[in-house]
């Protein structure tokens, strides 16, 4: 668990961190080398949640030995399906990672919504929506690893 203040935002008993899986974990629905352990050392200190539609078909697979929850939701309403999941977690408990327009709304609705630029690069609906922009979810995770750095990008 991870005690946040963000200004303007008030202060935050972060339990879980949710994740959008392909253009945030993963490209072209094989995962980003060194993801894997990321999570695994923060799924020693969160509960790691990981929401797609799966459009590879490969998700469990890939993560089938990491302590996470996997959450394969309908392509059709994946952006509805997604601020949903964050609600039912606690929305003030949570940071979500995402990149793409069907992660906006969860960006928005959490604690604090951190949205990645990779080799999808991230739409600008998400990128409106997030607290923070990350260039890669190695320094997004890193920001919950050292989480002095949260506090530097959000103080006023």
């Amino acid at each position: 668990m991870l005690s946040l203040s963000i200004p303007g935002k008030g202060r935050f008993e972060i339990k879980h961190i949710v994740l959008d899986y392909n253009g945030t974990l993963a490209i072209d629905g094989a995962p980003i080398n060194g993801v894997r352990d990321r999570l695994r050392f923060l799924a020693q200190h969160f509960e790691v949640h990981v929401l797609t539609g799966d459009y590879f078909n490969s998700v469990k697979s890939k993560l089938r030995d990491l302590p996470c929850s996997i959450e394969v939701i309908s392509q059709s309403s994946q952006c509805e399906d997604k601020v949903k999941y964050v609600e039912k977690l606690g929305a003030e408990s949570v940071i979500a990672i995402g990149n793409g327009y069907n992660d906006s709304m969860m960006l928005e609705k959490a604690a604090l919504g951190i949205v990645v630029m990779q080799e999808e690069g991230c739409s600008s609906r998400a990128l409106r929506s997030a607290d923070i922009l990350s260039r890669n979810i190695f320094e997004a995770l890193q920001l919950l690893i050292r989480p002095k750095r949260l506090e530097a990008t959000l103080r006023y």
